[in-house]
């Protein structure tokens, strides 16, 4: 109790301790998340809960207190920080995102968003119980699902098809919409406080509005062409971006108060639309300051709340406003802007489906903040400004684990869950790995042959095969790639190093024990310059068998066979009929595919299909084996 007391008067009041404080908290829910599977969103706020009302519960002041410690300049960290983070979302907003997402997600963007908007607004005042300019504000933040929530639970579930593409663009677009909107709504409510005609406030905020995209796109442009002329050096771009964005963001501040969100969601879309192409370099440290932002903006917003706060906040009028957003408010708007696109059991899906994520609880917590100094301000004031933070989170933990734990069930349940067999998902395009994703095609595996280079793809094309351009390392993969398709990875690059690196990326969602790779040389057993085992995937084949010994076995006449084992040629007489063949891969009789490898040998038995690669059919001598070229 004494050390509780004694870290709450002294060190919680610390900025410096307060800054190592968020940010290991914030980093630190963030591993837990993922060495958990868990989401992070939630663990993050706990943390913050933790730390803030319920630490002032058990010793009498909070171990952190935002308010108290960073005094004014906390309102413009969290706007700086929710306007990095606008950034983010507006870079991978791509203008061909809506020529993908299909007719569906269009529509409930341009339909369902404001339509759910304005239910939400009647749900939050006459179910929550707030002030109609809160509940206006609130309701169009509410319009966001965020991408970082829903991929991660479409590959839990395996969803596929058009419900999966539609929940997917359908986060991606909608992320900075949300946030316009309760930009627009905050900046319509606050002139109309300075005592100006409401025509007049309108008129404004869209000059004002129009002023803050002028600028984004300015900047977007001025940036774009700095890097793709040089006018900078590698080391100096992503710095320039980050001096560049709180800069877009001041000067439009300069102008209107709250226009800098818009304007560097502005800025983020035409910078990711510019096809620089450096721009895939400039991701990891762009991952990397959202990480850091939207940690600690959790860490501090939940921090800030009060025991009093929460307490007002959980009752009857919160889990009514609750029923009304999951039960009514997602199933109409959904229902009614997508009539005519989707199946009856597509709508009842996605009418449920709709998790909110990072942008719902930043972008609340700032504008709950911002009403809040209206009302201390004596200009208005607002009765439920207070309760829209803890509204946000309440929101965002019943949809992250009620919609985790329900879409999976559900989906199959409705008949559009996966029913095939996810397929692989092989790495590198070359002459080998092509040869070896055909025999996988013809023995009823789907396939997904990726590589980033156009040329390299051109044979799996043109042999018919599923493919997948760009970088699978990358955010854009993220997005675009669908995972749900593929349970097995297996790196066929001619870049070891790559290789173990795209295994190591893929083990922590489909298991360590489902990502594969050549040997990386003759003798890796014995080689203490070899990757350690730890580090890259399991060994395809057997060990010594590298890329390279394949790819000249490939050009003396070698390729690849399937022969299915009967009750009158087993394996053992396969193995004496072509004693010099690799045996890849075997297809049980259930159609589960089996990579073999060191200490992975072919189960043998009648129905199974073994892949295997070995000199030319013509030189075998054995006329029992079904052996079908690939």
């Amino acid at each position: 109790m004494e050390i509780g007391l004694l870290l709450a008067s002294g060190a919680g009041q610390s900025v410096i301790f307060a800054c190592a404080l968020i940010g290991a908290l914030g980093v630190g829910a963030q591993w837990l998340g993922w060495r958990l599977q868990a989401p992070a969103i939630v663990l993050m706020s706990l943390a913050g809960l933790a730390v803030g009302p319920r630490w002032s519960v058990a010793f009498g002041e909070p171990l952190l207190d935002p308010q108290a410690t960073f005094g004014d300049v906390f309102r413009p960290i969290v706007s700086l920080a929710v306007a990095v983070i606008l950034f983010e979302g507006g870079l991978v907003l791509k203008f061909e995102n809506l020529r993908e997402a299909g007719a569906a997600v269009r529509r409930m963007i341009f339909v369902g968003g404001p339509l759910a908007w304005l239910l939400g607004t009647f749900a939050a005042r006459y179910a929550a119980g707030l002030d109609w300019a809160s509940a206006t504000v609130f309701a169009g933040v509410m319009v966001v699902t965020g991408p970082t929530v829903i991929i991660p639970l479409l590959r839990q579930s395996k969803l596929g098809g058009r419900p999966a593409q539609f929940l997917k663009w359908e986060g991606i677009v909608n992320d900075p919409i949300g946030a316009l909107f309760a930009v627009a709504a905050y900046e319509f409510i606050r002139v109309a406080s300075e005592g100006q005609s409401l025509f007049g406030a309108g008129l404004w905020i869209i000059m004002a509005a129009c002023f803050g995209i002028i600028l984004g796109v300015v900047f977007g442009w001025l940036m774009s062409k700095a890097l793709r002329e040089g006018w900078t050096p590698e080391y100096l771009k992503a710095p320039l971006i980050l001096a560049s964005i709180i800069l877009c963001y001041t000067l439009a501040e300069m102008f209107q108060k709250e226009i800098g969100l818009v304007a560097v969601t502005a800025y983020g879309m035409m910078l990711g639309n510019s096809k620089l192409a450096g721009l895939t370099e400039l991701q990891k440290f762009k991952e990397d300051i959202a990480i850091l932002l939207v940690s600690g903006v959790f860490v501090m917003l939940t921090a800030d709340l009060t025991p009093a706060i929460i307490a007002q906040a959980i009752n009857i009028n919160t889990l009514a406003f609750l029923l009304c957003m999951l039960f009514v408010v997602r199933p109409l708007s959904v229902w009614i802007a997508t009539y005519g696109t989707l199946s009856r059991k597509e709508a009842i899906l996605l009418g449920w489906i709709a998790p909110r994520g990072i942008v719902a609880v930043a972008v609340s917590g700032l504008f709950g903040s911002l009403l809040v100094d209206l009302s201390r301000e004596g200009r208005f004031f607002f009765s439920g400004a207070d309760q829209i933070t803890p509204l946000a989170f309440a929101m965002v933990f019943t949809t992250v684990v009620m919609h985790g734990f329900t879409i999976g069930p559900l989906s199959r349940a409705l008949g559009l869950a996966r029913k095939e067999k996810p397929g692989v998902l092989i790495v590198g395009a070359n002459a080998w790995s092509v040869q070896f994703a055909r025999a996988l095609e013809q023995s009823d595996i789907e396939v997904i042959v990726a590589d980033s280079n156009y040329r390299r793809l051109k044979s799996s094309r043109d042999a018919g095969l599923d493919i997948f351009m760009g970088e699978v390392l990358s955010e854009d993969a993220e997005i675009k790639l669908d995972h749900a398709r593929f349970s097995t990875v297996i790196a066929l690059s001619t870049n070891d190093s790559y290789n173990a690196l795209v295994c190591s990326h893929f083990a922590p969602e489909v298991g360590r024990h489902m990502v594969y790779q050549l040997s990386i040389n003759d003798d890796e057993e014995n080689d203490d310059r070899g990757l350690s085992s730890n580090a890259r995937g399991r060994t395809l084949i057997r060990r010594g068998r590298t890329y390279d010994s394949l790819i000249r076995d490939q050009y003396r006449g070698w390729e690849f066979a399937r022969t299915r084992l009967t009750d009158k040629y087993s394996l053992d007489q396969f193995r004496k009929d072509r004693p010099d063949a690799d045996i890849v891969a075997e297809i049980r009789p259930d159609g589960t595919l089996l990579l073999l490898g060191p200490n992975r040998e072919a189960r043998g038995g009648e129905g199974a299909i073994l892949l295997s690669f070995a000199p030319e059919l013509s030189d075998d001598p054995a006329p029992q084996t079904d052996l079908a070229p690939a």
